[in-house]
């Protein structure tokens, strides 16, 4: 909650707005009234009403308080923590710790209900090769066994599993999603796309649900000490609008939070146009044009390259991915609430499937006489520079995957696309064309890094040190536009968050590093010193 009393936060202000320039952009105090910024300046300009409260930000740096554009907080929550064996790659390196953290799950201690394992990434777990469910049958029994992809666009189940999902041969396929198939048709332990690895998790993840408020405060509150003070979920329900508006009213919501219901084909949206407020609002939908590149089924022009790692996670040679829906069913989808104003954001990484999202949203864009749209496109891994000039002229946004290149980068290089690999998610060509672009990290996919964001998009840099030249870096002020004021626009709060200016909510956090002057790494690794939401820090 805001503090009641006026408070006089006197430091060193750091304005990343575009319309700041010269001594305005690097302010010494700000009063902040109810929440709201009421006046920025220097120390001499801003002066403390009686009464007021003082708090000196010290040697630390503060900037707007940083927006995650693109998260999954509600699948975050049930992935991670107690009840999952987490095997992604920055918990465990190898394919032996992987098997050996599945087999320590269903041997040690009381014999399980079933195992739920998230993470599984044999281009980073080098030695991983796909389970059969015959394999996965052998291991687990009778135990209902589900090891989800890291990029949570896949998943490996054994026949119980399948069984207490209500999953057999006969179940149909749901909409842009698959269960992997034989020639017989019997299944083969492999779910594709979200809607499938929900239903094969379902039974799993129930228990975890129960705890959502619990777990969902510990993991917000997490995001929060990362700086972070508004959350995007672009995996959500109706109720998980009722259960971030309980924690509101509670209290107990550690950020602000925007939604992005999932859709598909005969859907409609769950709430009304304008419901919420400034702490908890849907503000559009969510689809997916194709898949991940981790796991073969993006939607590009040209095929995979035929690598050890890309045998590895089961591609054949000359394999090409194609796309969830088609063009068509893309317009289906969106017309079902284009027409009310809801914003769409559209997963799609292949330069197929973005051809195909921007295709739809021009026929859209027409078909409803749109302007501020805002619509999105998602990740945008193969995104070329004509794409994102395209996209700009049709009014549509863009949010940018970059830490893919952080851990992914030599992968994405050496063993998926060669050359074509190098120019993965260029958000230079992005701002470039025009765009107030954002970057994010994608709920568990990668760690909540929004400061390694900047740095990496800057540098182009894998952990590795290698950079990946065939994208163009960003220079600092768009870097840090992308996670404040970019993002605020890009959610539709441009009027609430994002700037450090009078009439906003007085959402700060504040670094041990200059943001401006500091050099790429420094700022990755810079240490968040305070946050706050509605001038209220933590």
């Amino acid at each position: 909650m805001p503090e009641s009393r006026p408070t006089l936060i006197t430091g060193r202000f750091v304005r990343t707005d575009a319309e700041a320039r010269g001594a305005d952009a690097r302010p010494e105090a700000m009063l902040v009234e109810g929440g709201v910024i009421t006046a920025i300046g220097s120390r001499e300009e801003v002066s403390a009403p009686a009464g007021a409260a003082r708090v000196d930000l010290g040697e630390g740096w503060a900037l707007p308080g940083l927006i995650e554009p693109h998260g999954h907080p509600s699948e975050a929550a049930a992935l991670l923590g107690e009840g999952t064996v987490d095997i992604r790659p920055v918990t465990i390196a190898t394919a032996d710790g992987v098997w050996a953290a599945i087999r320590a799950a269903l041997t040690d201690g009381p014999r399980p209900a079933r195992v739920l394992a998230n993470g599984w990434d044999p281009l980073l777990q080098r030695g991983l090769t796909p389970p059969t469910m015959a394999e996965l049958d052998a291991l687990a029994g009778d135990i209902p066994l589900v090891i989800v992809h890291n990029s949570l666009h896949s998943a490996y189940f054994n026949a119980a599993a399948a069984r207490e999902a209500g999953v057999n041969a006969g179940t149909p396929d749901p909409a842009g999603a698959a269960y992997g198939r034989d020639a017989a048709g019997a299944l083969t332990g492999v779910a594709l796309e979200a809607a499938a690895v929900m239903r094969i998790a379902g039974p799993a993840l129930a228990a975890a649900r129960a705890e959502l408020p619990r777990r969902m405060a510990e993991l917000l509150r997490g995001m929060r000490e990362r700086g972070v003070t508004t959350v995007a979920d672009l995996t959500w329900t109706e109720d998980l609008g009722g259960l971030f508006a309980g924690m509101a009213a509670a209290g107990t919501l550690p950020t602000r939070i925007r939604g992005y219901e999932m859709s598909r084909p005969g859907a409609r949206a769950t709430a009304r146009m304008g419901d919420g407020d400034a702490l908890v609002r849907q503000v559009g939908v969510k689809v997916w044009s194709d898949g991940s590149p981790w796991v073969g089924n993006i939607a590009a022009s040209f095929p995979y390259l035929d690598t050890p790692a890309t045998r590895a996670i089961g591609l054949s040679p000359g394999h090409v991915g194609r796309a969830n829906y088609t063009t068509e069913q893309l317009v289906e989808i969106g017309g079902q609430y284009a027409g009310e104003g809801w914003q769409l954001a559209c997963h799609a990484h292949g330069d197929v499937a973005i051809d195909s999202t921007l295709d739809a949203y021009e026929t859209l864009i027409e078909r409803f006489g749109l302007s501020d749209h805002r619509f999105r496109v998602e990740h945008c891994g193969l995104m070329t520079p004509a794409q994102y000039a395209r996209a700009q002229r049709l009014g549509a946004t863009v949010s940018v995957f970059v830490d893919h290149l952080t851990y992914w980068g030599d992968v994405l290089v050496d063993d998926l696309f060669g050359e074509r690999g190098a120019a993965w998610a260029d958000a230079g060509a992005a701002f470039a064309a025009g765009h107030r672009a954002t970057f994010h990290n994608d709920g568990t996919v990668t760690p909540c890094e929004p400061l390694r964001n900047m740095a990496v998009a800057e540098t182009r840099t894998s952990r590795t040190g290698r950079r990946l030249g065939g994208g163009t870096a960003v220079s600092r002020a768009d870097a840090l536009r992308a996670h404040t004021a970019n993002a605020a626009w890009q959610l539709r709060s441009e009027h609430e968050i994002g700037a450090l200016r009078p009439g906003l909510r007085a959402d700060l956090v504040v670094i041990d590093a200059d943001p401006l002057t500091a050099d790429a790494e420094s700022l990755a690794t810079a240490t968040v010193l305070a946050t706050a939401v509605d001038g209220a820090f933590s």
